[in-house]
């Protein structure tokens, strides 16, 4: 494919990614139009979904939509009609990934060249990643991003009639998009969306530029759809967000944030309320006192520090210091006793010296995590950080690595045997793959427990008495 032949389609673009206007975020309602509705009948699809609970919330959107356009679900690639790969930025190796499954499907499609292949999500909202697609992975049917998911229906009927390669990726702030039909993956559990985008524009992060201004919805439209899920029996919901502590400061009309939503939702029947993902930034009183206050609200927080640097925090553009992170855990954990939490670390950050990292170390002893995501740095391109000169060689980030976690492990091992002989509250997940009559669920802490019982029991909370702590999990007795 020539370069007029690739200019021709509507890519994304970094630098209109990076505006934040003042344009008022628009409202709108997805309905299926009746040219859609069969288009899928007597044909099945397949999604892969690569990263966070953002990706399976957005796939499960996907899997709504083909499910009203007559689609059914496959779980085999040779039965499918139409594969979509949900993609990941987060880190290198998550793309890394998504080149090595493209490349596998490109002998696939030549032995079933009507398979319509599609490529959403994070990694379609960059550059780079569509103009390598363009030009050397012409078996991709569709690229669209995270902004324009409601317009699936439009793509697959000109892939599918006209044979059109569709390559449509907003770069704009983005829209609200309500009545999108799903596919919970889940029967007890549900991911539930209150917010998108982010404006934190930390330096090593694509998020910003990837999923847009951060945009609040509605209170009524979330309270409508948690209603709806309690009356289908679910127990717990996580609320979903790339800040979500900052839900609601972007509405101009009314003084509605995260806290008043938690005080909200708690009234409504779900017995587990669970959200993710936090800034130390904007975590605020009324958060930490509708914690302390709301029953069904969850005795866990997680609250990605990233370093203990003040050098370093400044470089990632995090708005915090050490002492001003520290300060607000100590607030948290002093409104809810008891609370567990947990962190994101990245070590080898541009510049990082030894003594950065060691004040790094010096947080996780005081902070008291109870386990931790942790990361030596990902270069992503289009980011700020990505031209910052690293020197630290990657042996040396690796080192740096294994001392932090092994006392991250130490913390994972602590937090799991402050429950040792207590009985807690377990929603029971599902059975172990090695033995049918263990079970395993999460307490309300978040903390895994593994446990003998009768299959009857997934999907409810049970009381287990805890016999045995683990690094990774607690080993209990059904009461």
């Amino acid at each position: 494919m020539n370069k007029v032949d690739i200019d021709k389609y509507f890519k994304p673009d970094l630098k209109e990614a990076r505006k934040r206007g003042k344009s008022a975020i628009e409202e709108l309602r997805f309905q299926l139009s009746d040219a859609h509705q069969q288009i899928g009948v007597h044909k099945q699809y397949k999604i892969y979904t690569y990263g966070c609970q953002g990706n399976e919330a957005d796939s499960e959107t996907m899997a709504g939509i083909l499910r009203l356009m007559g689609f059914s679900a496959t779980e085999h690639d040779e039965e499918a009609d139409i594969i979509i790969i949900n993609t990941c930025a987060i880190r290198e190796n998550a793309e890394n990934r998504i080149w090595g499954e493209l490349g596998r499907l490109k002998a696939y499609k030549r032995q079933h060249p009507n398979l319509i292949l599609g490529l959403a999500g994070c990694m379609s909202q960059e550059e780079n990643v569509v103009e390598r697609v363009l030009k050397k992975y012409q078996h991709v049917d569709i690229i669209f991003g995270t902004h324009n998911i409601h317009k699936l229906p439009e793509y697959i009927e000109t892939a599918m009639f006209s044979k059109e390669r569709v390559v449509e990726v907003y770069s704009q702030e983005g829209d609200i998009i309500e009545n999108l039909p799903k596919v919970r993956t889940h029967k007890f559990k549900a991911w539930v969306n209150i917010m998108f985008g982010c404006d934190e524009f930390c330096t090593y992060c694509i998020v910003p530029y990837t999923r847009g201004k951060e945009r609040s919805r509605s209170k009524a439209e979330i309270i409508s759809e948690v209603k709806e899920l309690a009356e289908q029996g679910y127990q717990e919901i996580t609320l979903l967000g790339q800040n979500v502590n900052a839900y609601g400061k972007d509405f101009e009309d009314i003084d509605y944030t995260f806290g008043d939503l938690l005080r909200d939702l708690d009234q409504l029947g779900i017995h587990r309320i669970r959200f993710t993902t936090s800034h130390p930034h904007d975590l605020d009183n009324k958060t930490m006192e509708a914690m302390r206050d709301c029953k069904h609200v969850m005795p866990f927080f997680h609250l990605p520090v990233q370093s203990g640097s003040d050098r370093v925090l400044k470089k990632m553009n995090r708005h915090y210091t050490k002492a001003s992170y520290l300060k607000v855990l100590n607030e948290l954990k002093n409104t809810v006793p008891g609370i567990s939490v947990t962190t994101d670390i990245i070590v080898g950050f541009p510049g990082e010296t030894d003594e950065d990292f060691m004040e790094t170390m010096d947080l996780v002893d005081q902070a008291n995590f109870e386990g931790a995501f942790t990361f030596v740095f990902s270069k992503r391109e289009g980011t700020p950080a990505a031209t910052f000169e690293d020197n630290t060689p990657e042996h040396v980030k690796k080192e740096r690595l294994y001392l932090l976690n092994d006392k991250i492990n130490d913390g994972y091992l602590k937090g799991n045997q402050r429950f040792l002989n207590q009985t807690v509250k377990v929603l029971v997940d599902g059975v172990s793959k090695y033995d049918d009559q263990v079970l395993a669920g999460y307490t309300e802490h978040n903390k895994l427990v593994n446990f003998k019982g009768n299959p009857d029991l997934i999907g409810k909370i049970v009381d287990v008495k805890i016999t045995a702590a683990k690094t990774w999990f607690l080993m209990g007795e059904s009461i």
